[in-house]
C-alpha cells in the first residue's frame, strides 16, 4: 500500500489557494503590522478595536511610558494565538503561553504571533472599568 502526501501550495503555483511561500504562515507576504498600545495613566490603550484574520501573522509594540505601574491583561485572548516571540530590549523569548505582562517602569516590548480561533476578545489593564482601558479584539 502506498502512502500519498497531499501537495502544498508554492508561490509559483496558479490557482487561487493563498501563495504563502516555503515559510508558510510565517512567511513575510503574511504579515501585519498592528497599531501600538500604550500603557500611561489616564490614556487610552488603542485608538479603535482591532479585527483580525485567523492564519495571518501579526506584530505589535505595547509602549509604557512610565507614569504608572501597568499591565495588560487578556487571558483568553492570549489562548487564541500562537506566540511566536516576545522582544524586550533585543532579547527574544518564545513562551509557550502568556496570561498578562507589567511595566513597572517605562520601557517596550514587542510581541509576533499568528491568530488561530475565530471569537471575541479583549486586552485590558486589570482593576479598570472604564472603556479605553479595553482593547476589543475580533478574530475572524
Amino acid at each position: 500500500m502506498a502512502l500519498t502526501l497531499p501537495s502544498l501550495a508554492l508561490a509559483n503555483d496558479s490557482d487561487d489557494r493563498p501563495q504563502l511561500g516555503l515559510a508558510g504562515l510565517l512567511s513575510g507576504s503574511n504579515k501585519q503590522d498592528l497599531p501600538p498600545i500604550m500603557l500611561s495613566a489616564g490614556m487610552p490603550l488603542a485608538e479603535t478595536p482591532w479585527v483580525l484574520k485567523s492564519g495571518t501573522y501579526y506584530e505589535f509594540e505595547i509602549q509604557g511610558d512610565g507614569s504608572q505601574e501597568l499591565g495588560l491583561a487578556g487571558a483568553e485572548f492570549f489562548r487564541a494565538i500562537w506566540i511566536d516571540e516576545i522582544v524586550v530590549e533585543g532579547l527574544e523569548i518564545r513562551p509557550l503561553g502568556l496570561d498578562s505582562i507589567e511595566f513597572d517602569e517605562a520601557g517596550e516590548m514587542e510581541i509576533g504571533f499568528v491568530a488561530i480561533k475565530p471569537g471575541q476578545y479583549h486586552l485590558k489593564v486589570p482593576g479598570s472599568t472604564g472603556d479605553t482601558q479595553r482593547l476589543e479584539i475580533t478574530i475572524k
